[in-house]
């Protein structure tokens, strides 16, 4: 993997994003204004960068991706420049502190086609995940009551309240498992070792479901106490993340009957829930790793944290001004893909989840777009064009009917389609469209044409402004007007030199005639090129 993440703020918590994306293989760069702090990882992880200005990591083009982990107060101005500088980023709970600029960082995440993950860890805590998967199941019956502990004796803070350091897990985790946000917010909390900062805090959360919630946190408590409880009306689930694995997520089938007008409590022994062992941080940080390869949405996005942020700020209101505070009730459940607002989908085009479809572009009826694709600006698709998953449209481009991508498809800037041969203004030729097929991994240039009616094999590169006339064989590289094959290129994308051994993975190829190319398998077999395959394309 990659050495490309940089990780900005190596202390308390950053020192353990540290360990992580050490052991991924991919951490490239430390930066901490510590000189101390930093000498202490670079002694601990050699051969890693350390720098201690946020620009050095900015500047650099190798970094793809930064991990914030510096105080909540700095996280909307590093994240700004972050994406600014075009990285990906992942930033620690909570996402910012101004619920205007958190709005602000997360548009311009999405206009810059950045990834931005919210480092809320328990959305990737395998019992919370489980805990997710049985009340959707309707394991636990119709959700009552829900009520979080998060306790502890330090560590003591003071550029920020308790209620900002711990309940933004808590905060995350009950907004996910209901899918819906709250009507109302009821708070108070205690002021013990400053008059401005709250040492404990109790947060009622009511929902328009008619399910409640409170959140009680505090760093002034004898022992440790993380626990999640909720209460449904067939079974009820405790999460404890204090306890041995094999006892972190526990179900109670605990039934209340009436007995005429009185309600009996049947109780029963708890039953355990496997779930596998895995540190919930490594997977976190694996995830944010795969959602910039493969350009997703993460699992706790830029959207998810503004909601969290919403009720936390709500929360904070409700502890000043000693009252409730209204939200409104709205889902939590976000959009399978976004659409810009300045862009039009007609009726009767399926998109698929984690697609983006940015500025002024047009999808017209009848059309289908795989999942986490990637639509830019003034881009027309259709009617009645099928694209596969993870397909990138870049600006200025137009695919007409006719056209299919299957899966993996790069198209450059202003490259062309056409959908008949002899086009000509005053005569009516619908009928005469012939269709154009491009197959998995293909790379198309841009300005380049491609004439409607021919195949392009899967993982060829079509060069920058070239014309492309007739088929073109698989892993094959074309260029010129008419486009000719210059050489080949891997499944990487990588040019082929005379031993047709891929530079990057080591891949080995061989050519069986003139214009065929075929991958050896690890048995030293030729693997001959895919067939066209049934995209995931959602039906309309």
């Amino acid at each position: 993997m990659k050495k490309h993440i940089a990780v900005i703020g190596t202390g308390y918590w950053g020192k353990n994003l540290v360990r992580n994306f050490h052991a991924l293989g991919a951490l490239r760069t430390l930066c901490d204004v510590d000189a101390h702090v930093l000498q202490s990882m670079v002694d601990q992880y050699p051969g890693v960068q350390a720098v201690s200005a946020l620009s050095d990591v900015l500047a650099d083009q190798a970094v793809k991706g930064v991990a914030i982990a510096t105080p909540a107060v700095s996280h909307a101005d590093t994240v700004r420049a972050a994406l600014l500088a075009g990285k990906d980023v992942y930033v620690e709970k909570p996402l910012c502190l101004s619920e205007h600029e958190g709005e602000e960082i997360t548009t311009l995440a999405g206009d810059r086609n950045r990834v931005l993950m919210v480092g809320h860890l328990l959305w990737h805590h395998p019992a919370v995940l489980k805990l997710k998967e049985l009340i959707q199941g309707g394991e636990l019956g119709r959700i009552q009551y829900i009520y979080s502990n998060r306790l502890n004796l330090g560590k003591l803070r003071r550029e920020e309240n308790v209620l900002w350091s711990f309940a933004p897990h808590d905060v995350s985790v009950i907004l996910g498992l209901l899918d819906e946000m709250p009507e109302s917010i009821q708070a108070q909390g205690g002021n013990y070792l400053h008059q401005r900062i709250a040492d404990t805090t109790v947060s009622l959360l009511n929902f328009a479901s008619g399910v409640r919630a409170h959140i009680f946190v505090s760093w002034l408590h004898p022992f440790k106490e993380q626990k999640l409880i909720v209460v449904g009306d067939q079974k009820m689930a405790v999460f404890d993340d204090t306890v041995p694995w094999g006892e972190k997520l526990l179900l109670y089938p605990h039934r209340v009957k009436w007995s005429g007008s009185v309600p009996v409590a049947n109780k029963a022994d708890a039953e355990k829930v496997e779930v596998a062992e895995e540190e919930p941080l490594r997977a976190e940080c694996q995830h944010f790793l795969e959602c910039m390869r493969t350009r997703s949405t993460p699992r706790t996005d830029g959207e998810e944290g503004l909601r969290v942020l919403k009720v936390l700020n709500a929360c904070q209101e409700a502890l000043g001004r000693q009252g409730m505070v209204f939200l409104g009730a709205t889902s939590t459940k976000r959009p399978e893909y976004h659409v810009h607002d300045s862009a039009v989908v007609d009726d009767g085009v399926a998109i698929g989840v984690g697609s983006k479809i940015w500025h002024f572009s047009h999808i017209l009826k009848g059309s289908k777009i795989g999942r986490n694709c990637i639509v830019g600006q003034n881009v027309m698709i259709g009617p009645d064009v099928t694209i596969g998953d993870t397909c990138k449209i870049q600006n200025n481009v137009s695919i007409y009917k006719g056209v299919t991508l299957e899966d993996g498809v790069f198209c450059g800037p202003s490259c062309v389609f056409t959908n008949v041969n002899t086009p000509r203004a005053e005569i009516e030729r619908k009928d005469e469209f012939l269709p154009t097929r491009v197959r998995c991994g293909v790379t198309i240039g841009a300005n380049a044409t491609i004439v409607c009616g021919v195949d392009l094999g899967e993982y060829s590169t079509i060069g920058a402004g070239a014309v492309v006339t007739k088929d073109v064989p698989a892993f094959a590289l074309v260029a010129g007007v008419p486009a000719r094959r210059i050489g080949w290129v891997s499944r990487t994308g990588d040019r082929l030199g005379a031993d047709l051994v891929c530079p990057r993975t080591g891949t080995r190829y061989v050519e069986i005639a003139r214009d065929r190319l075929e991958e050896l398998t690890d048995d030293r077999t030729a693997r001959r090129p895919r067939k066209a395959t049934k995209s995931s394309v959602p039906s309309p």
